[in-house]
């Protein structure tokens, strides 16, 4: 769907009416879809198209997988639960998944932040080199 810059512009605005700090407000977010969805003003469908895209980019912020070649012990887990809290804040939602193709070590992405610490990626590193 194609957003006009007004759209954009009011979707962007309310968006902002529902953080708090540097976190979304749920119920702010829901009492501001209702809203729109109730008055429909001028490109209501537009608005509501730009909030929702907004809102997923910040759950994907919020979205941490952790791949590893081996399944993680429980303390293993809560380290780096704890590490990513520490650095991201406390409303994070974690993802463990088993890769065996990186042979070792592991990979983090939160959001758009990748750390790659597997064995895969440091072979390919020096395959590269060559």
């Amino acid at each position: 769907m194609k957003v006009s810059r007004e759209a954009a512009t009011t979707a962007r605005r309310a968006f902002r009416m529902c953080v708090e700090g540097d976190r979304v407000v749920d119920e702010n977010l829901r009492k501001v879809f209702k809203k729109i969805a109730a008055d429909k003003p001028r490109g209501w469908q537009a608005i509501l198209h730009e909030l929702k895209r907004l809102t997923r980019i910040e759950m994907e912020r919020r979205q941490v997988v952790v791949e590893s070649a081996e399944i993680l012990d429980a303390a293993t887990q809560d380290r780096i639960k704890a590490g990513l809290t520490t650095k991201y804040g406390a409303d994070l939602s974690f993802e463990f998944k088993v890769t065996p193709a990186l042979l070792g070590g592991m990979r983090v992405r939160v959001g758009n932040d990748v750390w790659d610490g597997s064995v895969k990626s440091r072979l390919d590193r020096l395959a590269n080199a060559f």
